[in-house]
This record gives C-alpha cells, sequence and structure tokens, in this order.
C-alpha cells in the first residue's frame, strides 16, 4: 500500500517598514530592550484608531505582481478574535474574505493567496515558571502566504520556503531570517492511499530550514505508521520538538468560523485601483531582477548550478560577480573562471572573516583571470595573489611582481627538462616502458624546481621533446 503525502505551507514573514501596521511605533527587529517600542494603539488602549501603513500594503502587492498573482482592487481589514496574552487587543487584525492577492506560483507551487496582517507580541517563560511578554513585535506588519496543498515531500517544502526568503529579501520587503522569528513556517501535512485528501494536521512555528524538513518527514512517518496500525489521524495542531526529533500535539485545530471573523469598523475599505502608485504597472516597473531571472540568467552564462544558486542568494558575492562580468564583458571562458574563483576562493576567505569580504575587487579578479588565460600565472598563484589581495588589498601588479607569482619566461625550459631527466632516471625510464602518468610526475618535479614560475604545457612539451 503507497502512501501519498500532502503539504500545504503556511508562511509568516515579518516586513521591512519604519513603522508598525497600524501605527507610528517604530519597527525594529534588533530591539533588545523588552517594551520600548510600544504606544497607546499597539497596546490597544481604548478609545485608540488605527491607521494602515501604505508601504506594508505596497510590499505585499508587489510581491504578488512577483509571483503573477491577482492584485485585488477592493481589499479591506477583519478581526479575527481569540484570546491569547501576546494578543493585546484580544483580537488581530488580518484579512479574511478579501486577501490582497490571490494565486500566483513560486518554485513551481501553485499560491492560494497573500494577506496582511499585524504580527503578535513575543512571550518568554523564565524559570520560575513565569510568563513575560514584550509588546515590541505587537502591530508588526506581517505577511501572510498560503500555498495550494500540491507540496509531495518535505524537500520540495524546503525548497519553496527557501525560494520564497530570497524572493522577500531581493524585494527588500523583508529580511526573513529564520533564527530571528522574521519568518516563521506552520505545515499542513497529511497522507492518502487515494484521491481523497486525509486528515490535516499542522505543525506550527518551524524556525529553520532543517526543522521544517525534519518535522515534515517525521510527521509523514508518524501518520502512516498510526494508519497502518489501524488507528485514526486527529485533526489537531501539534508542534516540533527539535532534541527529540518528534512532534508533540498541542490542541485541537480551530477552523475559521471559530475566530469570528467580521470587518474591522475603524480601518477603511480600500480600493486598490484609486492609489495611483499602487497600480499593477507602476509596481511591475519597480521591480527588480527576480530570483528566479538572476538563476536564469546565470545559468546561461554556463555556471554550474551551485555556483549561480549561490550567487543568488549571497548578496555581497552576487555584487562582486557582478561587477567582475562588468568588465569582461561577454567573454564565457572568462566569466567561469572568475566565477569559479569567486565561488570557491573568495566564498572560503569569507567565511574565515566572519562575512566580510574585505578589500577584494571584480576588476581585480579580472586581471587574474587575464593572466591565467595568457599563461603568465598558474593556478596556485592565482589563488595566493587573491588571499593577498583579499587580507591586505593592492593591485594585481604589484602583489604578482613583489612576490614573485608570475612565471619567468627568461627560463630555459630546453635546460631545465635535461635536468629533470638526467636527476629522474627510474621514472624516465617509466615513462618509456609505457607508464603514461610517470611524464605528469616529472612535469610536478619541474614545476616544484622552478617554484612554479613556467607554463606546465611548455615544459611538459619540452621534456617530450628531450624522451623521445
Amino acid at each position: 500500500m503507497k502512501w501519498k503525502p500532502t503539504i500545504g505551507l503556511e508562511i509568516h514573514a515579518e516586513l521591512k517598514t519604519q513603522t508598525k501596521m497600524f501605527c507610528n511605533s517604530k519597527n525594529d527587529p534588533d530591539e533588545t530592550r523588552p517594551n520600548v517600542n510600544i504606544c497607546p494603539v499597539c497596546m490597544a488602549h481604548p478609545g485608540t484608531l488605527p491607521v494602515i501603513n501604505k508601504e506594508a500594503v505596497r510590499h505585499i502587492l508587489r510581491m504578488g505582481v512577483a509571483v503573477g498573482g491577482e492584485l485585488a482592487d477592493f481589499t479591506e481589514f477583519d478581526r479575527k478574535n481569540y484570546f491569547y496574552p501576546d494578543i493585546p487587543k484580544g483580537y488581530q487584525i488580518s484579512q479574511y474574505q478579501f486577501p490582497l492577492v490571490r494565486g500566483g506560483t513560486i518554485a513551481g507551487v501553485a499560491l492560494t493567496r497573500i494577506h496582511l496582517e499585524e504580527d503578535t507580541a513575543r512571550s518568554t517563560h523564565d524559570e520560575h515558571e513565569k510568563s513575560l511578554v514584550d509588546f515590541n513585535r505587537a502591530g508588526v506588519p506581517l505577511m501572510e502566504l498560503v500555498t495550494e496543498p500540491v507540496i509531495k515531500s518535505a524537500a520540495e517544502a524546503v525548497t519553496f520556503a527557501k525560494e520564497l526568503q530570497l524572493l522577500l529579501r531581493n524585494l527588500g520587503a523583508g529580511e526573513a531570517n529564520m533564527e530571528k522569528g522574521e519568518m516563521r513556517v506552520e505545515a499542513n501535512i497529511s497522507v492518502s492511499t487515494g484521491k481523497t485528501l486525509g486528515t490535516k494536521v499542522e505543525i506550527k512555528n518551524l524556525n529553520s530550514f532543517r526543522a521544517v524538513e525534519r518535522a515534515i518527514e517525521k510527521e509523514i512517518k508518524r501518520q502512516v505508521a498510526l494508519l497502518e496500525e489501524g488507528g485514526e489521524v486527529v485533526q489537531e495542531t501539534r508542534g516540533w520538538d527539535e532534541g527529540k526529533g518528534m512532534t508533540f500535539s498541542q490542541r485541537k485545530k480551530e477552523s475559521s468560523h471559530d475566530y469570528r471573523y467580521f470587518p474591522d469598523p475603524d480601518l477603511p475599505k480600500l480600493w486598490i485601483s484609486e492609489i495611483p502608485e499602487l497600480s499593477a504597472n507602476e509596481l511591475r516597473h519597480s521591480l527588480p531582477e527576480l530570483p528566479w531571472e538572476k538563476r536564469s540568467r546565470y545559468l546561461s552564462l554556463g555556471l554550474k548550478e551551485e555556483d549561480a544558486n549561490l550567487f543568488v542568494s549571497d548578496n555581497a558575492l552576487r555584487a562582486l560577480f557582478e561587477t567582475f562580468v562588468g568588465v569582461v564583458g561577454d567573454d564565457k571562458k572568462s566569466i567561469l573562471l572568475g566565477a569559479n574563483y569567486i565561488a570557491n576562493d573568495v566564498a572560503a576567505l569569507r567565511g574565515r572573516a566572519d562575512g566580510q569580504l574585505q578589500h577584494i575587487r571584480g576588476a581585480e579578479i579580472r586581471k587574474i583571470v587575464d593572466l591565467v588565460e595568457v599563461g603568465k600565472m598558474n593556478s596556485r598563484n592565482a589563488k595566493d595573489t587573491i588571499e593577498i589581495l583579499f587580507r591586505e588589498g593592492g593591485s594585481v601588479e604589484q602583489i604578482s611582481e613583489t612576490r614573485g607569482l608570475l612565471r619567468d619566461e627568461s627560463i630555459d625550459l630546453q635546460s631545465i627538462a635535461s635536468l629533470i631527466i638526467s636527476e629522474n632516471f627510474e621514472v624516465v625510464s617509466e615513462y618509456k616502458a609505457g607508464k603514461a602518468s610517470a611524464l605528469e610526475f616529472l612535469v610536478g618535479k619541474g614545476m616544484k624546481m622552478t617554484k612554479g614560475a613556467v607554463d606546465p604545457n611548455q615544459l611538459r612539451e619540452s621534456l617530450l621533446a628531450k624522451l623521445k
């Protein structure tokens, strides 16, 4: 019997705006002092009135254009009623019947909707079994994106979430750092053997891509084992215990009617067509090159998929690569060599320098590539030059000349070849007996003898001429 999983995701992401969703309190995710960025509106004092943050609305509509969704003309905000300590009003302002965006796709996954709401406060629990609430986050603009239940594996879910994170960052809509709680993933999972979907279980607040993948995999296994034993899956909300590597029951799953949605009487209805700067054309012209467009362009240049993905996801390395391409032009061979140095050597150096790119520049990478391609610098010395540039700055010309990293064309290759042959009689005999790899040993000896100052291909030709 083959069990088929069906997965839908609900993802919340905090938006990057100067102020909160319905008030002028500062939106600062890096504030460490509790209850600093608050005001009577986000604390729900009696008599206060919310005001809609236009920039947050614009972020969501730009997302909609980017994913090919249908932008709403009419939209409104609703009250989602439930009581919890981190909801100061006793309800959350969200959107229900009229979201800002319907449809669209990301990474081949169909979307149901993208809407806007306010975030909750942050609860913490101390060692004395006391619960504390920090209201700095209460009222921060929050995107909620819901997919169709079309995802079939944990790996596909992670791919989708990563692509969404890239899009948010690319649009400047949010940083979406999962470890900071700026992007939270909830997964709805069911398994079945036929066309009818099984009973859905929701896993809440997954805060890393690893947690998303592991939690979905474990929940699928749990449901399959339960059904194969003759049990039933209960519709509920479950949490994820990273330490134990298992999901656990939290509460019965609510339905939409449990929240008693109704339009918020304190907020105006919005007709998007009456706001010129929020028209689809204006938003479309404001979009940068999107992550999947970048990836496609990089692959068309011949880059390896892993290098293309690295440049799409890493702003600093991408900027360096783009600068390099800008000075190289359309020479694909040079582009690939430079991309290799950036994706491997520069990336490794950056990893050891706390993420800083230090002194490296695209124009200097181009000079190194040129020297390698004309045979004036070998690959080992190119890597050394990159490291010196990275740590100390300077120019390729200065570094290569003062440190002897260029090939010395004054060296007599014929004399070097004769010396190598005379000092390695046994290896020469092996080569003449048919062992082809012996020639590379001799070339290596010559490169070591000259400290890499000669062209290995020219040295190989000189040795062959002597060995005839």
